[in-house]
């Protein structure tokens, strides 16, 4: 080592701005005391950091520390052509893939005018593996929601179905998780012969399951016990926060951006809009919120089972179909400022676009996460909670921190 190298000497104070708390040591009472869960904890769902003040088992007070798992999604937006983002819009929520790539796309489609010109085969497709990622999110939420709370069973049998899906979203794309599949103008490719097939008997193994799932978890008295009337989020403390998606339903609100917009083929189809009602709690408490979430599996096949019938029958794949035909050659939109969203399975996800007219690389590309607003509530929620109480409400939020801090 050279003579004038520095030598790094040990020094405890330097601990003490490594990651900095909103209570130092003199800032709390004597009978109250700092804890942290995360970012490296069983109880949060990714690498979360909570500093929690705690007045004997009662939580005072909460601090969501964010930037573990910081994504960089916007600042590479400002140096990529919009049709190479597309991977990295997989990366936020990492398990909601084909989700966020149908949202991008969808902006950026109408950025170029291009929207609603689409062969029709091509919309069916993506709303059909939007909702199959639809279903395999839900399935982790609730899986893991129920190893959180301590019953194993549900998370196993969850990981069981959500399996099929992924298997077909490989064979579809060649991933498990990161797709790159919905493309700007199209599709990366048609569906495998035989998918239709697959798909309608995996939809026919489902419903069945799903039906077990309400038994097995959802109207299990020890899980209604533990999750009724707990983490309970009023509709107007929702809507200030600006919390959506099932969160938001939960909590008595019929507002589903696939009817609320009416975007791709949405408006032809039928489907439902569960809310919480407070069957067994309170509107907005954790039971709701996974009452939701199951609710909308049903949901979601049945879309899926209509999405079939349309690709099977009057836009069945045909020689002349090339999911590539429209996919433009050259992406540069005209100067202007563009807010698209969709409704993502934790929410609404929206890209806010700031085009310059003379380059094919936006000059701006914010994305709303849906996981962070819905975070931000926490803080809400846990005061006045028992500590194993707020295990149960941070599972119940489902947020990806990949979006939470892009």
């Amino acid at each position: 080592m050279p003579t004038d190298a520095i030598q790094y000497q040990y020094n405890p104070a330097h601990l003490q701005n490594s990651s900095p708390g909103k209570y130092p040591a003199g800032a709390i009472g004597s009978d109250q005391m700092v804890i942290n869960i995360g970012p490296q904890h069983p109880s949060t769902h990714g690498v979360l950091r909570l500093e929690v003040l705690l007045e004997g088992e009662q939580v005072v007070d909460l601090v969501p520390h964010l930037g573990f798992l910081h994504r960089c999604f916007e600042k590479h937006a400002e140096a990529l052509p919009y049709n190479q983002i597309i991977p990295y819009v997989d990366r936020m929520d990492y398990v909601s893939a084909m989700n966020s790539e149908h949202a991008f796309v969808m902006g950026v489609e109408r950025m170029i005018g291009i929207e609603g010109t689409l062969p029709k085969r091509i919309e069916y497709i993506r709303v059909l593996v939007a909702e199959l990622n639809r279903l395999a999110n839900h399935f982790i939420a609730v899986g893991t929601y129920a190893m959180d709370i301590g019953a194993f069973t549900p998370f196993l049998w969850m990981m069981r179905d959500r399996e099929h899906i992924l298997r077909m979203l490989e064979w579809l794309s060649g991933a498990r998780l990161l797709y790159n599949y919905i493309w700007i103008g199209g599709l990366f490719y048609d569906l495998p012969p035989g998918f239709e097939e697959k798909c309608r008997s995996f939809i026919r193994y489902l419903l069945p399951k799903l039906k077990e799932l309400d038994d097995l978890l959802i109207n299990n008295t020890i899980f209604v016990e533990r999750t009724a009337g707990v983490g309970h989020l009023p509709l107007s403390t929702a809507i200030d926060f600006g919390v959506t998606g099932p969160m938001l339903r939960a909590s008595g609100l019929r507002y589903d951006l696939r009817k609320v917009d009416g975007y791709s083929i949405y408006p032809e189809l039928e489907f439902e809009i569960p809310i919480g009602k407070g069957l067994k709690g309170s509107p907005g408490d954790c039971w709701d919120r996974n009452y939701v979430r199951a609710a909308e599996c049903f949901q979601s096949a049945r879309i899926i089972d209509q999405c079939l019938d349309a690709l099977m029958g009057p836009y069945a794949r045909t020689r002349d179909f090339d999911p590539q035909a429209m996919l433009p050659k050259k992406i540069r939109p005209k100067a202007q400022e563009l807010y698209v969203r969709a409704e993502n399975p934790k929410g609404e996800l929206g890209y806010y676009f700031v085009a310059d007219g003379k380059s094919d690389i936006p000059f701006r590309c914010k994305a709303r996460g849906c996981s962070f607003s819905n975070l931000s509530v926490l803080s809400t929620l846990a005061k006045g909670a028992l500590v194993a109480d707020l295990v149960a409400i941070v599972g119940s939020l489902d947020f990806v921190m990949g979006e939470v801090d892009r």
